[in-house]
C-alpha cells in the first residue's frame, strides 16, 4: 500500500479509472440522446408530421367535428376529401376512410366511394369495410360491385365479407353467383356470407347453398333469386 502522501495504489487507481470511464459513458449517452432528439425534430421539421401523428390528427378533429353542427360536419368532410387527395401513405389514407365512414355527408360519401378504386389494395380493403359501416343499398351495390371487378383476391373476399356483415338480402344474388367461382376461398366466403343474410345454417356444403338460393323460400318468398339478377344484370 502506499504512503499517505504517495501515490494511490494499483486497486485505487483502478477505480478511480472506471468510475471516470463511467461518468464519460453517461456524458455520451446524454449526448447521444440529445442528438437523435434534435436529428428527430429537424426530421420532422423538414418532412412534415409522421403517418401516426396524421392519423392521431385525423382522429381528434373528427371527435371535435361530430360535437358541432352538421354545417361543422359538412366542413371537416370537405377538408378530408383534400386531405384524401394528398395524402401519399397508403396507411393514412385508411384511417381518413375510418374516419369518413362515420359522416353522413356528400363528401365523406365522395372519399369512400373514391377509395373504391385506390391503387393500393389495402385502401381499397379499408373501403369495403367503410361501407359495411355506412350501410344500406348504395353499399351492396358498390360492394358486390367491387367483388365482380376487382382484380385481387384479397379485395374480393373482403367486399364479400362486408357484404354478409350488412345483413342485407338484397345482396343475396350476388353471394349466390360467388358460390358458383372457380376458387374455393371466394365459395366459402360466400356460404359464410350467406349465413348471416338468410339467418340459417346449411353448413358448409356448397352445393347445399345453391340448392337453397335457387329457391331460398319457394313459392311464398317476399323475393326470389331471378328478381335479384334481373335487377343485377
Amino acid at each position: 500500500m502506499a504512503s499517505k502522501n504517495g501515490p494511490p495504489s494499483g486497486g485505487w487507481a483502478m477505480r478511480i479509472v472506471i468510475v471516470c470511464c463511467g461518468l464519460g459513458m453517461m456524458g455520451c449517452k446524454t449526448w447521444t440522446k440529445l442528438t437523435t432528439s434534435q436529428k428527430t425534430l429537424e426530421e420532422q421539421r423538414k418532412y412534415g408530421s409522421t403517418a401516426d401523428q396524421r392519423i392521431d390528427e385525423h382522429a381528434a378533429e373528427a371527435k371535435a367535428a361530430k360535437a358541432g353542427s352538421h354545417a361543422d360536419q359538412a366542413e371537416f368532410t370537405r377538408k378530408m376529401v383534400e386531405a384524401m387527395l394528398a395524402e401519399h401513405d397508403p396507411r393514412v389514407r385508411c384511417g381518413i376512410l375510418d374516419v369518413a365512414a362515420e359522416f353522413d355527408t356528400p363528401s365523406a360519401a365522395s372519399i369512400c366511394r373514391g377509395a373504391l378504386e385506390d391503387p393500393d389494395v389495402r385502401v381499397r380493403m379499408a373501403a369495403c369495410t367503410a361501407w359495411r359501416k355506412r350501410g344500406g343499398s348504395e353499399a351492396v351495390e358498390l360492394l358486390a360491385s367491387r367483388y365482380r371487378t376487382d382484380t385481387e383476391i384479397d379485395v374480393r373476399l373482403r367486399a364479400l365479407r362486408e357484404l354478409g356483415q350488412l345483413g342485407d338480402k338484397g345482396a343475396v344474388p350476388v353471394l349466390a353467383k360467388a358460390l358458383e367461382d372457380s376458387d374455393p376461398a371466394v365459395q366459402y366466403r360466400a356460404v359464410g356470407a350467406l349465413k348471416r343474410v338468410s339467418g340459417r345454417d346449411l353448413g358448409d356444403d356448397v352445393n347445399k347453398w345453391r340448392e337453397w338460393a335457387a329457391d331460398p323460400d319457394g313459392s311464398s318468398a317476399e323475393w326470389t333469386i331471378a328478381e335479384g339478377f334481373r335487377q343485377l344484370f
